[in-house]
């Protein structure tokens, strides 16, 4: 057995059971994703897409409750690198979600930037380098949002860097933790992304450990990126070939990932997110189950 790693407090998403939109016909039901999720040992949850669990907060409340399940976290999308005119935009989607995910209690919200490149289509949507305009926009934006999320709704944010976005590779990811404040704004480090992009997640959390404020713990395929990177493949045709794999086949090993966490000396959620868009109704629960399984073997 390995070492308890009393700081982590592990759940699952929407996504590991092939959700990324609110409303799609190839998902799975919200009550059933609540149902499974429950049954595979997962505590904690994500909201996930907003308006895929239902977004009015008692009822809410009460499905997650009779399910004995909590939330971690909300998620929004933003695009701030495009300057002050997105502004209030981006504030009008975000502090609807902002507000579910307060009243559910929990205390942070992931930050996704936006894609330059389609995830659907593959089409090049704008450059994958920001000017220097740009990464200041981008930098002052995500702390402005740091800043009035905390003021409106006592949430933290946490930056999710994301592959075909402007925050990928270790260099952008590096760029842009030091050019930001840490009381304003922190990591959601995804293992899966980072490891997506070229970065090594046990080495950004030994080197920018105060910046790490929440994981996502998820593995590649390093066969399937190989051949993605070299035919620059985007991420959602990518992920349909399965280039993010069930643990523990894929990279980065999560063991030294989790035990580098831990010793951060702070609680930290560590949400399974394995990307499965679309998938067949019937394969989330068992790899959930699986993946609950080989956490516990690690100590979480």
């Amino acid at each position: 057995m390995a070492n308890a790693l009393d700081r982590i407090r592990v759940g699952s998403a929407p996504d590991s059971w092939g959700v990324w939109f609110p409303d799609d016909p190839q998902q799975v039901p919200w009550e059933r994703f609540l149902d499974e999720v429950a049954q595979a040992g997962y505590p904690w949850i994500e909201l996930g897409p907003y308006g895929y669990l239902p977004t009015d907060p008692a009822r809410l409340t009460d499905e997650i409750a009779k399910r004995e399940l909590k939330v971690s976290a909300g998620t929004v999308f933003t695009g701030l690198h495009r300057g002050p005119s997105v502004w209030e935009s981006t504030w009008e989607h975000v502090s609807q979600v902002a507000a579910l995910t307060q009243a559910m209690d929990a205390k942070h919200l992931v930050v996704i930037p936006s894609f330059w490149r389609d995830d659907k289509t593959a089409e090049i949507l704008e450059p994958p380098e920001l000017t220097g305009e740009q990464w200041a926009h981008l930098t002052k934006g995500m702390e402005r949002l740091g800043h009035e999320v905390k003021e409106a709704y006592g949430l933290d944010i946490v930056v999710h860097p994301h592959a075909d976005t402007h925050i990928d590779t270790e260099d952008h990811v590096e760029r842009f933790l030091d050019s930001t404040d840490s009381e304003l704004v922190n990591l959601c480090l995804d293992t899966g992304h980072y490891a997506y992009c070229g970065g090594d997640s046990v080495k950004l959390i030994e080197t920018y450990g105060e910046r790490i404020g929440y994981l996502h713990l998820k593995q590649v395929d390093p066969e399937i990126l190989a051949d993605v990177v070299a035919n620059e493949v985007p991420f959602g045709p990518a992920v349909q070939r399965g280039v993010m794999c069930e643990p523990p086949t894929g990279v980065p090993e999560l063991g030294p990932v989790l035990e580098a966490a831990q010793k951060l000396g702070v609680e930290l959620f560590a949400i399974v997110e394995q990307d499965m868009y679309p998938c067949e109704p019937d394969r989330p629960l068992p790899i959930a189950e699986r993946t609950r399984k080989f956490l516990r073997s690690c100590g979480a």
